[in-house]
């Protein structure tokens, strides 16, 4: 019983610890009150996911019903904007709850604040992109790529906005902290004039629709390739090998460049060499024949609409010249190499079928007479005197000094 009675008495005191600890204070508010605040706080978090799931899909279901697609977009935008305000909520309801005091309640207002204009601003910035849609006419006006410039910098601006607005809430004066950066920024521009010049640069590349992603440019001496991206600083082209160029924007300003994808039609341009002893008939049906093969294949484009050309062109060091200047239909550089060769075909066989041949380089030589199958035998003019020759031994003959055939066998 004594036993019994101790411990009820020690539970007491642990109880009276317990409500001691949560009567005390920490933060101008007690232990028990902060308990009960995240306690509130989390039970916040899980009507959050709740709230995604019943109200935005609510929402988003009458969207559906609608013929427009801009409010589909809209809400897509706004849906973790959305999904953070029940947060906003709950740390507002926390900090009543904790009821603190000095300087710790005007922290918690300002954090709330701050937290209202974040979400605030977070929301209009998501709406930027899906209310550019509406202004479907501008992207006709302008490239799209300048309408994403322009959209980048709107979020931009409304971004440093709600910054400044936040600050202002903490007492942080924007006034004199924009003129600071104001001569921060004309000494970093000075420092930075070719970042400034190719940003400009890009601007008027895409003001001019020069070229657009997804074009085959070409810049003599730089870069040829297909268009990937236009950025603020440089243009990225991937050539024809996949590897990828990163061109400045002021070279692409201040250089001539061509843009293949801009072609209405893509040009055939050949000379080819007949054998010189093809005869004017054969000419006239090889010409003939090419000619009536590009006027009737609709791969070709009409001679009334680009220059269509199969004349007797130059009488060449070792052929005959016949120029092919026409155009074909298709710029798709895979299709046009088809035509090509099927037009090359029907050459090989007109100037086949005409009895006549290719020509290639060559070269006559021309000799007038062919030397003798005997060598050519020198003989010395008269009176030139004979070499010395060594002294005769006793008893031999001696040596002949014609110039011909050695007679005897040198016995006297």
């Amino acid at each position: 019983m004594e036993f019994a009675t101790e411990f009820w008495a020690s539970m007491v005191s642990f109880w009276t610890l317990i409500m001691d600890v949560l009567r005390d204070t920490a933060f101008g508010t007690s232990f028990g009150r902060i308990m009960f605040g995240i306690l509130v706080f989390a039970l916040l978090l899980v009507l959050r996911g709740l709230f995604a799931r019943f109200f935005i899909g609510w929402l988003k279901r009458l969207a559906k019903r609608t013929r427009n697609k801009v409010d589909d977009q809209m809400l897509d935008s706004l849906e973790r904007p959305l999904r953070f305000a029940p947060i906003v909520l709950g740390f507002f309801i926390v900090t009543e709850v904790f009821q603190l005091s000095g300087d710790f309640d005007r922290i918690a207002l300002r954090l709330t604040e701050s937290l209202i204009v974040f979400t605030l601003f977070w929301g209009v910035v998501a709406l930027v992109e899906p209310l550019s849609r509406i202004f479907s006419n501008l992207r006709d006006v302008l490239s799209v790529t300048m309408v994403e410039w322009i959209i980048k910098a709107l979020k931009l601006v409304l971004a440093l906005i709600g910054a400044a607005a936040i600050l202002e809430l903490w007492g942080v004066k924007i006034g004199p902290l924009i003129a600071g950066l104001g001569l921060f920024g004309l000494a970093g521009a000075l420092a930075a004039q070719d970042l400034l010049k190719n940003l400009l640069s890009g601007v008027l590349i895409l003001g001019e629709k020069r070229f657009h992603p997804g074009d085959w440019i070409k810049v003599d001496g730089v870069v040829e390739g297909t268009v990937e991206t236009i950025g603020f600083r440089s243009t990225m082209v991937r050539q024809f090998d996949k590897a990828v160029v990163q061109v400045p924007n002021a070279t692409l300003a201040d250089t001539a460049v061509i843009n293949f994808s801009e072609m209405t039609h893509r040009r055939i341009y050949w000379k080819i060499g007949v054998l010189y002893d093809t005869t004017a008939e054969q000419l006239r049906e090889v010409r003939d024949g090419i000619e009536a093969y590009i006027h009737g294949d609709e791969a070709f484009a009409d001679p009334s609409d680009v220059a269509t050309f199969v004349r007797i062109d130059s009488f060449n060091d070792s052929s005959i010249d016949i120029m092919i200047y026409c155009f074909t239909k298709t710029t798709v550089w895979g299709e046009w190499l088809v035509v090509k060769e099927a037009l090359a075909y029907r050459i090989k066989e007109i100037v086949e079928g005409a009895g006549t041949g290719f020509a290639f380089p060559s070269r006559s030589l021309y000799v007038e007479a062919m030397p003798g199958d005997a060598p050519e035998v020198f003989a010395p003019p008269a009176g030139t005197p004979n070499t010395a020759t060594p002294s005769k031994p006793s008893g031999a003959a001696a040596p002949s000094t014609a110039i011909g055939n050695v007679s005897g066998d040198g016995e006297g």
